[in-house]
């Protein structure tokens, strides 16, 4: 054998130029147990730091729900005056048969009630104590026993906005005498505000609702999941399943990776032109509002959709090909199923923020003043973060509490729509 080929070993002792060899660390001298304590004292201020704004973090959102249900629990209550109404003095031109079924509520206003029960208030305390719509609340009970027309009857009725708000400790100090005045006599109280749940929005704070606008809302997200929804998970099927990898096929990506940081003023310019100004669908409906956010949302979950896609593990479509599925059915019977999470995740994510979008709706016109919940998809309507919005900018002191209430019951739809996709999403959950 060539002795070429035979591995050249260390002399013992070794080359005179050979680097000493390295002595082991010795940590117990002095140096290094000072570097370890520094290293020690480096990692519990990294991990107090972190825990710092954990606990930072926590308060500024513990501090934040807490002062709105503070402001907003005011919303869910009225102020209220037992009110004395003799309606056979009053000597209404109406005929008692006629207080009932259709047309009775436009008798009942011909008839004179508002100022019926506007003057039997005047007399009992006052003028301008209460609200605008207390004699809607006299209006029902009629609706209810026409034989109140015969007789005096003692009514539980809304007071005026200074009078609620100088209950609730924040009025002025005339309206705060007052209060004293009728708390003397033992006719005001407070009580569950059930208007504030079952009507549309009103000039008097007093008559506001968030109905319409929750009605709207929902109208709107039902809109918006059903186009963006599917669409987007067939858009994300198509990209990661079937789609070649050209310059076409990168350009889509690239596109929709774009649209998902577009702001959302764009989409609404964009459901301004194409929607209302090219095709001429109604303003402020919560289809138009739906078929704008659908754009805004699809995106998010194309993305969303095609990383759940690609999160799917090859074994399981050789295996549904090896036992004779079609292409067509492993996407479908296999492979979107175990993906379904992750679609459910992004549609979550864009859901929640197209739930809380206001300057698109703002340009397609749902910002108008609507007095009457809407009936469909095609009726005027606007949405819960508008009607926020608009509430927020209006003078009254009673619009505060009721912007902070409408703020908890956009809060609790959100958590509710949220908690619904959480569980469909736990659901359809397979681990492997």
């Amino acid at each position: 054998m060539s002795s070429s080929l035979v591995p050249q070993l260390p002399i013992a002792g070794g080359d005179a130029h050979d680097p000493a060899p390295r002595a082991p660390t010795d940590w117990t001298t002095g140096a290094m147990e000072r570097r370890i304590r520094r290293r020690y004292a480096a990692e519990r201020r990294f991990r107090l730091l972190g825990l710092a704004a954990v606990v930072l973090s926590a308060a500024f959102l513990a501090y934040l729900l807490l002062t709105m249900v503070a402001q907003g629990a005011a919303g869910f209550t009225r102020t209220q005056i037992r009110t004395p109404v003799d309606l056979a003095a009053a000597r209404l031109p109406i005929d008692p048969a006629r207080a009932q079924g259709r047309g009775a509520d436009l008798a009942l206003a011909g008839a004179g009630l508002e100022s019926a029960v506007d003057a039997a208030a005047g007399r009992a305390f006052g003028p301008g104590l209460l609200s605008d719509g207390a004699w809607l609340v006299v209006r029902d009970a009629i609706k209810r026993d026409p034989a109140l027309l015969g007789r005096a009857e003692t009514f539980v009725l809304p007071a005026s906005d200074p009078i609620d708000v100088a209950w609730k400790g924040d009025g002025t100090a005339e309206a705060e005498a007052t209060v004293a005045r009728l708390a003397q006599r033992g006719v005001i109280s407070r009580g569950f505000n059930t208007t504030f749940l079952t009507s549309a929005d009103a000039t008097d704070p007093t008559r506001v609702g968030i109905w319409g606008a929750f009605k709207g809302s929902l109208l709107t997200m039902l809109v918006t999941l059903a186009l963006a929804f599917p669409i987007g998970t067939l858009a994300a099927l198509y990209l990661e399943e079937y789609a070649p990898r050209n310059r076409w096929t990168d350009l889509i990506e690239v596109s929709i990776n774009n649209l998902a940081a577009v702001p959302s003023i764009i989409f609404g310019l964009l459901g301004l032109a194409v929607f209302l100004g090219t095709f001429g669908m109604p303003r402020s409906a919560p289809i138009v509002g739906g078929l704008t956010l659908a754009l805004m949302t699809m995106p998010v979950i194309v993305i969303a959709g095609r990383n759940a896609i690609k999160g799917v593990p090859p074994s399981i479509r050789d295996a549904a090909l090896g036992v004779g599925a079609s292409p067509v059915q492993v996407v479908f019977h296999h492979v979107l199923p175990l993906a379904l999470p992750g679609i459910l995740t992004g549609t979550i994510i864009g859901m929640a923020r197209a739930l809380g979008e206001t300057a698109p709706l703002l340009m397609i016109g749902m910002r108008a003043f609507i007095a009457a919940p809407p009936d469909g998809i095609g009726d005027p309507a606007t949405v819960l973060p508008v009607q926020i919005f608009l509430w927020s900018d209006e003078v009254s002191r009673g619009f505060v509490e009721k912007t902070s209430a409408a703020i908890l019951v956009l809060l609790v739809f959100l958590l509710a729509m949220n908690g619904v996709a959480i569980w469909l999403r736990n659901r359809f959950e397979t681990r492997w």
